[in-house]
């Protein structure tokens, strides 16, 4: 159906054209050949002018081509030349006379300023041979044998005959010199073989058909993410030239086209195979053997799949009811970059054209996989990662996550074991927060924001739903790392690392933070479908009411944030941070001590602050401060400050301590820097052992400035 409707309203025609021609698998789309450096050879030959006057040499690339010469150009402005144009050549060996033309076309800093115009075997020299009328000589078949315009050749394979033919060339006296020569020669995408420029009567979809799927693009009814590839979109676009559709092959959809033997009638039959001409009723009638370019029939996908043009075959199939009223057009296409102008342009075009409207309102083209170095994957590079294996080793939830977090956009994804070792470890986090979570009561209920009455409930609820908020916005943008970032610092940084070990203060915010992280496994589970699907339902009363499955039960909503509540954990978080380190500075590190003092700023709710501060800091008596104690060790934070008292702490011991702490690092410090300025050992070394140095020196500065800035304290 959709092939009648382009046909009829002639966007589908059949005629000679040059195509990319492969001698083992047929017509080439432009797309389909894939161009590549080469080193060839560029050979001079010495064609003699007709009236005995002398000769004019010609460079080309491919001497065995100049049996389809059918003139020889020069540009009208080449002083050195013109006065030849008008005059005839001789071809060499088989002394067939060509006109020596001016064109525009000619390089004039290129070769000899002469160019051979072969117009049955270059894209350039086809157009040429339009505009000045010439002759079209084909000189091998479908298969690449030369043919009877190459004289005694005639038989040999294209490849192999320019060898012989440079051979008889030189022996006869017309090979002036071959030079090597660097330049881009085109191969078939499925077979690799040497595509050659041919003229063959093909089926082709007329370039204007794309004219309103371009408009409607840059008007702004499709959007690409990222954005540059609209650039990329409109630069092929704007060159595209009329698409073969017509392939030699056994497999595809065959061209609905219709011949008959006796009257010579054609025509598009949009059903069943017809038995006689509908013109003269004859049987001997046969239909086009060619199969359809396997993009022509994946460009139908976005509708036929939804029924478009097979009304009477799904009639009264429920499947089928009003799917394209539904599901056309599509809010989201994800694909990716590499067949952007194989399958998505053709998609555009004839959704568009067959059914009036784009087939998609967003398209979100994602980056390619490589290995951590960022290498394409291959075998032969023994780089490549099995989803598989990784799946089976990490589970199918890290995996998935782990691409999520580096799918930026417009960037490759570097996947590591690293990476994929941290997303299973996050797994890990979320079993033992449920864990923790059923220690304390076996299930929770949805939540329900009125009823969170503790602070640390109302605390955790608004940095959930600040998480909600961050996440709904980054994905509908697209920006899938963004959002899975935002929900593995909620989850692992502020949930589980802060708001677990703060319940441990406060028992009865215990049943709201399961209902907060049940609604969390929501929030997360286009990310991770498997654990929170798991989670959810261990975390739920019985069995779930409303659905089967999390993955049909309503997305979280952005709910308020009570930004009072989150600056009073911000600081009581600060504090025990604080606590921390000045313990350190005593050496009492994870031990409990009798007292500390924090000094907090005016207003703060310092009867809400204390149990926390004192049972994650670990400090039996906690004070509140409005100056600095005397014979105390002090740690200084942004917005508060805590004091340890020395009377009882051997100060020397601690002292000794540091000092040979820095020592030790000094001397680390030293030796890394003496090899990262030795330029011998910088160029010499593999990069990954000068990444690690740099690293290690880094850490090393790190430690010191600490041990240093302890010390300072104690002076």
């Amino acid at each position: 159906k959709s092939f009648k409707q382009m046909y009829d309203n002639g966007f589908i025609v059949r005629g000679n054209y040059m195509i990319n021609w492969c001698t083992h698998d047929g017509a080439l789309s432009d797309i389909e050949v894939e161009h590549e450096d080469h080193m060839g050879k560029m050979y001079h030959i010495n064609y003699p002018l007709a009236d005995g006057s002398g000769n004019i040499t010609v460079a080309t690339t491919r001497p065995e081509t100049y049996f389809g010469d059918t003139a020889v150009m020069v540009h009208p402005d080449d002083e050195r030349h013109n006065a030849l144009i008008g005059k005839k050549i001789k071809l060499p060996l088989i002394d067939r006379e060509v006109e020596i033309i001016g064109d525009s076309h000619v390089d004039m800093e290129f070769g000899t300023g002469f160019v051979k115009v072969t117009p049955a075997h270059d894209t350039n020299d086809y157009e040429v041979g339009k505009r000045h009328d010439l002759e079209f000589i084909t000189i091998f078949d479908d298969k690449g044998f030369l043919n009877e315009h190459c004289g005694e050749f005639q038989g040999l394979e294209r490849l192999e005959s320019r060898e012989i033919i440079v051979a008889k060339l030189d022996e006869a006296g017309f090979m002036v010199k071959i030079e090597d020569h660097a330049h881009q020669v085109g191969h078939c995408y499925r077979c690799k073989n040497i595509v050659e420029p041919y003229i063959s009567k093909q089926w082709f979809v007329k370039k204007e058909f794309a004219a309103s799927a371009i408009e409607k693009v840059n008007n702004g009814e499709a959007e690409f993410f990222p954005s540059h590839w609209i650039n990329s979109y409109n630069a092929w676009m704007g060159e595209l030239r009329d698409w073969c559709i017509s392939r030699q092959l056994w497999w595809g959809h065959q061209i609905p086209v219709f011949y008959c033997d006796d009257c010579d009638h054609e025509w598009v039959e949009e059903g069943d195979a017809p038995h006689v001409c509908p013109k003269c009723n004859s049987e001997k009638i046969h239909q086009d053997p060619d199969v359809l370019d396997t993009w022509f029939s994946s460009g139908l996908w976005p509708f036929s799949t939804l029924g478009w043009g097979n009304d009477e075959a799904f009639k009264g199939e429920l499947w089928n009811e009003d799917d394209m009223k539904n599901f056309y057009p599509n809010n989201l296409l994800v694909t990716g970059f590499d067949i952007l102008f194989f399958w998505v342009a053709r998609m555009l075009m004839m959704g568009e054209n067959i059914t009036g409207e784009l087939p998609f309102k967003d398209i979100y083209l994602h980056a390619l996989v490589k290995d951590e170095h960022g290498e394409k994957m291959s075998k032969s590079k023994g780089n490549v990662i099995d989803p598989l294996e990784t799946i089976e080793k990490y589970s199918t939830d890290a995996l998935r996550f782990t691409l999520a977090v580096l799918a930026v956009q417009g960037r490759d994804i570097k996947l590591s074991e690293d990476k994929l070792e941290q997303s299973r470890n996050f797994t890990n986090k979320l079993f033992n927060a449920t864990n923790f979570l059923q220690l304390n009561q076996e299930h929770f209920d949805d939540l329900n924001p009125e009823n969170i009455k503790t602070p640390l409930g109302k605390y955790m609820l608004s940095r959930f739903n600040l998480a909600v908020k961050e996440t709904r916005g980054f994905m509908d943008v697209y920006r899938f790392n963004d959002a899975a970032t935002v929900l593995y610092r909620f989850l692992w940084g502020e949930f589980c690392d802060w708001g677990i070990e703060l319940s441990k203060a406060d028992k009865a915010s215990v049943a709201e933070l399961g209902s907060i992280f049940k609604a969390s496994m929501k929030l997360l589970h286009p990310f991770m479908p498997f654990i929170t699907e798991n989670l959810y339902r261990r975390l739920s009363v019985g069995e779930l009411e409303d659905s089967e499955s999390i993955m049909v039960e309503a997305y979280p909503e952005v709910g308020e944030v009570d930004e009072t509540i989150m600056k009073e954990f911000d600081l009581i978080m600060e504090a025990i941070v604080s606590v921390r380190r000045c313990k350190t500075l005593i050496d009492k590190g994870n031990q409990k001590i009798e007292k500390a003092a924090v000094k907090v700023p005016a207003g703060s709710d310092v009867a809400m602050m204390q149990p926390f501060i004192e049972k994650l800091g670990k400090v039996e008596e906690l004070s509140f401060v409005e100056a600095k104690l005397e014979n105390s060790v002090t740690d200084v934070s942004d917005n508060l400050e805590t004091f340890i008292s020395t009377d009882d702490v051997d100060m020397s011991a601690i002292i000794g301590k540091l000092t040979k702490q820095k020592e030790k690092l000094e001397k680390e410090i030293n030796k890394l820097n003496g090899m990262l300025n030795n330029e011998r050992f910088v160029a010499n070394a593999p990069e990954q052992v000068i990444a690690e140095n740099r690293q290690a020196l880094a850490d090393a500065s790190e430690k010191m400035a600490k041990v240093e800035g302890e010390l300072k304290g104690f002076a």
